[in-house]
This record gives structure tokens, C-alpha cells and sequence, in this order.
């Protein structure tokens, strides 16, 4: 699917409709220090399986993605909810 880099919308900052930049929304590393992986870690240690059954069979072949709205007035962000796309293609109109 071919999504505009640019698009016109609604700023919650701004209270008005503005340009914003579009990108793909990408998850940063996982912090190890962080209560929850401390948490999984420990209970992972020691003999024994993972602490959640892994998946054998995948339901889904696609997987959500999130895109990335940035305000080009104020700089405000915001994630726009995941769609399952199979391709995304992000391209400039104009």
C-alpha cells in the first residue's frame, strides 16, 4: 500500500488541521535493567522451559504497522493505530 509522506491532519497541539510528516513507527531496544525484563529473566532461569509456551502454528502473516505522525508547525507526535499490511510503500505526492 502507498502512503503519502505528507498528509493534512488533526493536531491535538495545535487544535487545527496541519501538515504532518509520516514515518514508520519502529520499536527501540528493550532495556535489560527494566522491572518486567528483570522480571521475565529471573523467571526464565534455572532449569526448566520459557515462562509463556512459544508458538508453534502463526494464524496471521501479516504483521501491524504503526505509523508515525509528526506536526510540521509545533513538532507534536502521535502514533496513528496499526493497520496489517503486507507491504507499505511510504512515497512523496506532489
Amino acid at each position: 500500500m502507498k502512503i503519502p509522506r505528507r498528509i493534512r491532519t488533526y493536531c491535538p497541539r495545535c487544535r487545527r488541521h496541519t501538515v504532518h510528516t509520516v514515518s514508520i513507527y519502529r520499536h527501540g531496544r528493550r532495556r535489560s535493567l527494566a522491572a518486567g525484563e528483570r522480571r521475565y529473566q529471573a523467571k526464565c532461569k534455572g532449569y526448566g522451559s520459557k515462562r509463556k509456551p512459544e508458538q508453534k502454528r502463526f494464524a496471521k502473516v501479516t504483521k501491524k504497522v504503526a505509523l508515525k505522525l509528526t506536526c510540521s508547525k509545533c513538532g507534536y507526535t502521535r502514533l496513528k493505530e496499526g493497520i496489517r499490511l503486507k507491504k507499505i510503500e511510504l512515497v512523496e505526492v506532489g
